[in-house]
């Protein structure tokens, strides 16, 4: 946990943090996920704020044990890879897209069954009214989010292998996350009734690629594009001089406290970090991020914040 990025850090203990207060609100007759999961926006429990607390609230253990173990193994890697800011915007926007989608599928499906026509609902034991019956679509999880990781991941990183129990042989990222996408498709669409909100899953997916494609269009390359840019993009940054400020005006005199920003000695440090920070994004293209060392890990994420 020491060495881990602080978004990624931040979000696996938040999502702890509600576990175990779930846990502690049921012994009081307290329902957290009835709170704080996501309802169907025409069920009598539905608020808006629930379109972030739910991706923050599981349904057992194997749930959010599964879905923190692919935070910390991947989100820590992107989160270096583009920079905290950049890494908690993509979170909340692949589960706020799960939301959304979710609750569309719900709509179709609420039109479909011509529900609107009922007042009570017959589930098999007993008749409720419709208003319970809409409470019981519910979304809890932080999966669509996970999901849109598992992509940003397979985008940046298409050619790292990854060793996926119980397959014999490693798999590139990129077949891993098409396969992921395609069981969820099959599963959404075979309606199996397991429980499982696959359309959510989905739609974390959607919308980490809708985004991350408007990052590349909208920064020519850059950190979300190949990394040969993302390389042009650090070293802009550590080199200085008229790369770094031409957007800026001329301003008619400057000061430097020290050491001034075009003696020798400052340019040939920058240069100096500049092409440590290319050897280090060079061994990812080659090697992958896996590869890196503890420092060059620790390099690469100050680099990105700056």
């Amino acid at each position: 946990m020491m060495n881990m990025p602080p978004v990624t850090k931040n979000l696996i203990i938040i999502n702890l943090l509600f576990f175990l207060a779930k846990l502690v609100a049921v012994r009081y007759g307290v329902d957290l996920d009835n709170l704080l999961g996501l309802h169907f926006f025409l069920a009598p429990d539905f608020s808006f704020y629930q379109f972030f607390t739910y991706m923050f609230m599981h349904g057992g253990v194997t749930h959010i044990l599964f879905n923190m173990f692919a935070v910390w193994m991947f989100g820590r890697v992107m989160e270096s890879y583009w920079g905290s800011r950049r890494f908690l915007l993509y979170y909340v926007v692949c589960g706020l897209g799960a939301g959304l989608v979710q609750e569309g599928v719900q709509y179709v499906q609420y039109l479909w069954q011509g529900l609107g026509a009922y007042d009570t609902v017959n589930i098999g034991y007993t008749v409720i009214s419709m208003g319970d019956y809409l409470n019981r679509w519910t979304t809890i999880g932080a999966s669509g989010a996970v999901y849109g990781i598992l992509l940003a991941f397979g985008m940046s990183f298409p050619n790292e292998r990854l060793f996926i129990f119980p397959l014999p042989v490693p798999i590139k990222a990129k077949f891993f996350v098409i396969g992921y996408a395609v069981i969820e498709l099959l599963s959404a669409l075979g309606n199996s009734g397991d429980g499982v909100a696959h359309f959510a899953h989905l739609g974390g997916m959607i919308f980490g690629l809708l985004l991350i494609l408007y990052w590349r269009r909208n920064s020519g390359g850059g950190y979300y594009g190949n990394r040969s840019s993302a390389a042009e993009r650090l070293k802009k940054w550590f080199a200085g001089g008229r790369d770094r400020f031409s957007s800026y005006r001329k301003p008619k005199m400057n000061v430097f406290m020290g050491e001034r920003k075009d003696d020798y000695e400052y340019n040939a440090r920058k240069k100096a970090e500049a092409e440590e920070i290319d050897h280090i994004l060079e061994k990812v293209r080659k090697s992958g991020y896996t590869s890196l060392t503890e420092e060059e890990k620790r390099k690469l994420f100050d680099a990105s914040q700056r």
